[in-house]
């Protein structure tokens, strides 16, 4: 069994190149997307339909129900899950997406002992400032509005009474795979923010409104995938903030800063990777297997 992954901005065209390599090689796709694991979220996460999908296997997908809480910890259960499946079925497994954070912790580990972040009992900001005194060069590593890093800091603080440092140094990160081979797919910038804009009015036009009208019938505002691009500008329509014109421009305008950060963290994490024009990449993979 061979295992990769392919990674890129938003609206790269990830999902087909993905859709495409597995026709070709055998494989079995695990999403590596935070939106797209969420069930009724079909629209807003831009996931392949079931007949896009076809008869490829798929885990990733359709796993949650949006009130239901998706973290690192449930993406390796998924993983595991799929490279099960594939060893057992004799397939190869590709892994697709746009999270990049999921990939670098399936690469990298992570540091067991501590259960889920416990909410902070102070201000943000004031729990920055306690870290940073005991921790200053960790600290000097995350921005003071970074909710989620401080949150997982203080918790570490206040689970272990130990400096974040010290607790990485007593409990390394353990991999969950070895040798992943990493496949990147490059864009202009002009090309991908036009690439963007159609995504974005295709999604104005399949039905994005009336998904999330009904998603906020159902589970109200106050599930972390609410607040997720697509999501958050349609909630300000129906609010009556924006019109609809300036619907499709606010959702265009996030989803390219969003692939501004997406390609700035691929660039920076991970270091051993093929990064090719689309139609280059196809036959990189192929070569590949």
């Amino acid at each position: 069994m061979k295992e990769i992954a392919i990674i890129g901005s938003t609206a790269s065209g990830k999902t087909g190149l993905s859709l495409e390599i597995a026709q070709k090689t055998n494989s079995i796709i695990l999403s590596l997307d935070s939106l797209s694991v969420y069930k009724q979220i079909d629209i807003a996460s831009a996931k392949p339909t079931k007949e896009e999908r076809g008869d490829i296997m798929h885990f990733g997908i359709d796993e949650l129900y949006p009130n239901e809480k998706f973290d690192v910890i449930k993406f390796f259960d998924c993983y595991k899950r799929a490279k099960t499946f594939a060893i057992n079925n004799e397939k190869n497994l590709i892994i697709v997406g746009g999270t990049g954070f999921y990939l670098k912790a399936l690469i990298e580990g992570i540091s067991k002992g501590i259960s889920e972040n416990i909410p902070l009992d102070i201000p943000l900001n004031d729990a920055y400032k306690l870290l940073s005194s005991i921790d200053k060069e960790y600290m000097s590593k995350i921005k003071a509005n970074d909710k989620y890093r401080v949150e997982k800091a203080y918790s570490i603080y206040k689970q272990t009474s130990m400096s974040p440092s010290k607790y990485f140094e007593l409990n390394p990160k353990e991999p969950i795979t070895k040798n992943l081979k990493i496949f990147e797919i490059l864009w202009d910038r002009e090309e991908l923010r036009n690439r963007i804009k159609q995504r974005t009015k295709l999604m104005v036009q399949d039905g994005i409104i009336d998904e999330v009208i009904f998603l906020e019938k159902l589970y109200k505002r106050s599930p972390n995938c609410m607040s997720s691009i697509g999501i958050i500008e349609t909630l300000e329509y129906l609010d009556g903030k924006i019109d609809k014109q300036q619907l499709e421009e606010k959702i265009s305008l996030n989803t390219a800063k969003l692939a501004k950060r997406q390609n700035t963290f691929n660039k920076g994490q991970f270091k051993n990777k093929t990064s090719n024009i689309i139609a280059n990449l196809n036959s990189d993979i192929i070569k590949y297997f």
